[in-house]
């Protein structure tokens, strides 16, 4: 036990450049509190006390404004930043290594008993205000941005952006020391295509240019012609 909350607390250190003591991390940090919910409420759980377990999981929602559900299941060095608003699904699979911002829900899309919650890979990063809705996998080393909506499948190493969530970068994030999201380094596959359209408008706007000024050139060269009869 011991060994899990120095390890959860050198998670903070590592992805939050705020945070400045140990005491700070045990009465500050709701994403901290709410994972020492989940852990009692994930053994009480496997243990069938599902009364119990749920209502560990509530006090966490009351206290830290996260919502875990005790079923799902969570790997090692998992970090939620700020945190309200996170809602986590009974059949949720997170792996090693992950962050969430506030506002992600990892949600279904089925009222069925079965698998109907996400699963993400290890070091995966989802942006503030994500959701990921549906039984698919998120692959490893995945970055989900801000306000994404992710429907289905994402590849591993891949960057997804939009609404519906978009792939607009794959393979260019393996190996990478820090689980960081830059935001403000995103791209923006809508712009970029009316980017484009801009470009094709312009360089039609400049061959219709070319060609008037060319008729017009032609019509003030040509001779007029005679109309009349001579004597």
């Amino acid at each position: 036990m011991i060994a899990t909350l120095k390890e959860d607390m050198r998670v903070v250190f590592e992805r939050d450049p705020a945070v400045r003591s140990v005491l700070e991390i045990i009465f500050c940090y709701p994403g901290f509190h709410a994972v020492l919910f989940y852990r009692l409420g994930h053994g009480l759980w496997r243990r069938n006390f599902f009364f119990l377990a749920r209502f560990v999981s509530h006090l966490g929602r009351f206290f830290t404004g996260i919502e875990i559900h005790p079923g799902a299941k969570i790997g090692r060095g998992f970090f939620i930043d700020h945190g309200m608003g996170v809602v986590i699904g009974e059949t949720a699979e997170i792996g090693e290594n992950c962050t969430l911002y506030h506002g992600v829900t990892l949600g279904g899309t089925s009222w069925a008993k079965e698998k109907r919650h996400p699963t993400l890979g290890n070091n995966v990063v989802v942006g503030s205000g994500a959701k990921i809705l549906g039984p698919f996998t998120v692959g490893d080393n995945s970055k989900i941005g801000s306000n994404s909506v992710v429907v289905k499948e994402v590849p591993p190493n891949s960057t997804v952006v939009g609404v519906p969530g978009r792939i607009v970068m794959t393979e260019g994030m393996k190996n990478e020391e820090r689980t960081d999201l830059e935001h403000g380094k995103l791209p923006d596959p809508e712009a970029k295509a009316i980017s484009c359209l801009f470009d094709q408008l312009r360089s039609l706007e400049r061959k219709v240019q070319a060609l008037t000024e060319a008729k017009a050139e032609g019509a003030a060269t040509t001779p007029p012609v005679a109309t009349g009869t001579g004597d």
